[in-house]
């Protein structure tokens, strides 16, 4: 069971480039990357520094429930294509570890699943974690900042 990770949505992307309001119904903020860690997650690449980004409120999930995460994300400012679905790690996921939790089909945190686990091993754990029937998807966030980082699915 190979994971595939994957970018927030194309029509996301473009909602909140429109000035789509976020999660928390506020506008997106608008900065210049230093070029120091800003990624862009649906390019999944760095935003270079001088670029514009912008700051949302983001919930990954369809629908609401107690379970459904809001939390800050990057992403450029400028369109650009999304990134292609991966079995590769993406490059923007650096730090040395991060917070993964499996989901079950109504969008509920599966208890048991949910660890920080070292960058090394993220393939590996989703991996396991993709071989049980009761996970229908997987979140990675960022193990200090909480983040959103990326979707996985089975690939």
């Amino acid at each position: 069971m190979r994971p595939v990770f994957l970018p927030i949505p194309d029509a996301i992307a473009a909602h909140y480039r429109a000035g789509g309001l976020d999660a928390n119904g506020l506008p997106p903020e608008r900065r210049a990357s230093d070029g120091d860690g800003i990624p862009c997650r649906h390019s999944l690449t760095m935003v270079p520094r001088g670029a514009p980004y912008l700051i949302v409120a983001h919930r990954p999930f369809a629908g609401l429930n107690p379970y459904t995460e809001t939390g800050p994300i990057f992403l450029g400012a400028e369109e650009t294509p999304g990134a292609r679905p991966s079995f590769r790690l993406p490059d923007t996921m650096y730090a040395p570890a991060y917070i993964l939790r499996g989901y079950s089909h109504d969008e509920r945190i599966l208890y048991g699943t949910g660890a920080v686990v070292p960058t090394h091993q993220i393939v590996e754990t989703s991996e396991t974690l993709l071989r049980r029937c009761d996970v229908a998807f997987l979140h990675i966030r960022s193990a200090s900042n909480t983040c959103f980082a990326v979707r996985v699915e089975r690939g």
